[in-house]
């Protein structure tokens, strides 16, 4: 492997294609800038797509399209007989439709909300396609590149599940996370549910000993914070919103809350699921045995599952993002399990990393996220010189997912 690195920088055209990249990071922020500024709220990121479509046929992309779901994609061709590898980052942020993503500039950062997560990854990925172009270079395997949906929140990854339910390939890399000295090599899971409660209500002292729904919401959270989990594999569990009642003086018709259960273990996940069920069933049964009534109901909506997750380290494409780091000069870092867009090829088989972007940013998910694009480029470069190795260079360097069958 650190022999296949050495070979990659010790060619001219890489060095100048390097170089070129550097010199490109004026251009690389003014398009993450650019992006930035057009919202892609969650399961509306037509408008971006629309836009990262073109930037990416300007740049010499074939084959650039918008598929069913929403995602953009393109492909550079190799020479043949090569692995297939599948390079994204995601088009969508956590705001809301009508979240000013205005971009201002103080003291060399810049701010908007989504300007880190993933609008970096986006303008990262048109400097490589640039790059690839620049270079001239005749790779050996193909080269499928673009910007998926449904990365954030209830999007579920559908993006990427998506895309990997019709397509092949023998390598991904999702471009995503502030630190490019960062391997996110295993993937932690979720289930997210939508619990609703429902009953015939009343007034509150006219109707009294009628079910309550959020009576019953009470006692399923109250027991669910009571539930243990195991630190190892860490796997956690979250009420988020709730919701219920329409006024002090009546008994509630609905009422309902958003859950969240993570695991870096399946069978954790699965065991935590399981009690989460139990529990939100008992909470709507002891709300009817306490007013002998059978009139109040409970749904059980699951709307999120990003399956966890677990690869070696030792995986070639986890070893060729090791030797990329350090080809910049960086240290590697092999980060803990992690949610991101490689969760899904990851646990259908195909070997997956997630690649952090260059430069600072912090905030993120906040109406105060920053970036700052000091040495940015070298996130850029690192990825250029990773998926070189990966696919291979025509009659000179064999492709490194090849060393997988």
């Amino acid at each position: 492997m650190e022999e296949v690195f050495e070979r990659l920088l010790g060619k001219q055209e890489i060095k100048r294609t390097l170089e070129f990249i550097h010199q490109d990071e004026k251009l690389t922020l003014k398009e993450q800038i650019q992006l930035t500024e057009i919202p892609a709220p969650p399961f509306k990121e037509q408008k971006r797509a629309i836009k990262f479509q073109e930037m990416l046929i300007q740049h010499g992309l074939e084959h650039v399209h918008i598929d069913e779901e929403g995602n953009v994609f393109g492909i550079r061709k190799g020479t043949g007989n090569g692995p297939r590898l599948v390079i994204s980052a995601h088009l969508d942020t956590v705001f809301p439709e009508g979240t000013d993503t205005r971009v201002s500039e103080k003291e060399g950062k810049f701010f908007a909300p989504g300007i880190g997560d993933d609008t970096r990854g986006l303008a990262e990925v048109l400097s490589i396609v640039r790059a690839l172009t620049q270079s001239n270079i005749n790779t050996i395997g193909d080269i499928i590149i673009g910007g998926t949906v449904g990365e954030e929140g209830a999007g579920d990854l559908r993006g990427v599940k998506a895309y990997f339910n019709k397509n092949k390939a023998d390598g991904y890399i999702s471009i995503d996370g502030p630190n490019l000295e960062a391997i996110t090599y295993l993937g932690t899971g979720s289930y997210r549910y939508e619990i609703t409660y429902s009953g015939s209500g009343g007034h509150s002292f006219a109707d009294f000993g009628t079910p309550s729904a959020t009576h019953a919401l009470g006692r399923a959270i109250a027991e669910i914070s009571n539930i243990v989990t195991t630190s190892d594999p860490k796997t956690t569990f979250s009420v988020g919103p709730i919701t219920g009642g329409s006024s002090v003086n009546a008994i509630s018709e609905t009422a309902s809350m958003q859950v969240d259960l993570r695991s870096n273990s399946k069978s954790e996940l699965d065991r935590l699921d399981e009690k989460f069920q139990e529990i939100v069933k008992e909470a709507c049964e002891a709300e009817n045995r306490r007013w002998e009534s059978n009139t109040l109901t409970v749904d059980i909506h699951r709307f999120g599952n990003r399956p966890p997750a677990q690869q070696s380290e030792d995986l070639p494409i986890v070893c060729a993002l090791q030797e990329a780091i350090i080809a910049v000069g960086k240290t590697p870092v092999l980060s803990g399990p992690s949610s991101t867009d490689a969760n899904y090829p990851m646990s259908i088989g195909i070997p997956s990393i997630t690649s952090g972007t260059g430069g600072q940013a912090g905030g993120a998910h906040t109406l105060q996220e920053w970036y700052d694009p000091k040495d940015g480029y070298l996130a850029v470069q690192k990825n250029f010189l990773l998926i070189l190795g990966l696919v291979g260079i025509k009659d000179e360097i064999k492709p490194i997912l090849k060393l997988l069958s």
